[in-house]
């Protein structure tokens, strides 16, 4: 994932949390919200219930591994804003990236129906 795919501002973030369509399992909330221009755009939060500043890295480490293996799965023209839960600390690997391409396609196919 380069710097040109993510989302960084605040207001960005906000738009996508508080007008945008989500799903959610035990391991990530997922929000899509229309951008307006012609590239996807990722962010990833992670709260600071999880770990510490360390944790927290690694854990979005692995979540940006996990999105690069799925790019195909984006669509173009959308914010995806990536919030990891509780759990993911405890889970495998595997899981997470299981748990994570079932998330997306299912608010794939939700959300482009309902557009």
């Amino acid at each position: 994932m380069n710097k040109y795919h993510t989302v960084k501002k605040n207001e960005d973030f906000y738009n996508a949390i508080h007008n945008g369509f989500y799903l959610k399992n035990n391991l990530y909330t997922i929000y899509i919200n229309d951008n307006k221009i012609d590239r996807f755009r990722i962010g990833i939060s992670v709260s600071k219930k999880i770990g510490n500043a360390v944790h927290r890295n690694y854990y979005k480490r692995q979540t940006r591994s996990i999105i690069d293996k799925y790019k195909k799965n984006y669509q173009i023209g959308y914010d995806y804003i990536i919030i990891l839960r509780k759990d993911f600390s405890s889970s495998s690997f595997e899981e997470k990236d299981r748990l994570f391409n079932e998330l997306l396609i299912k608010l794939n196919n939700r959300f482009l129906k309902e557009k």
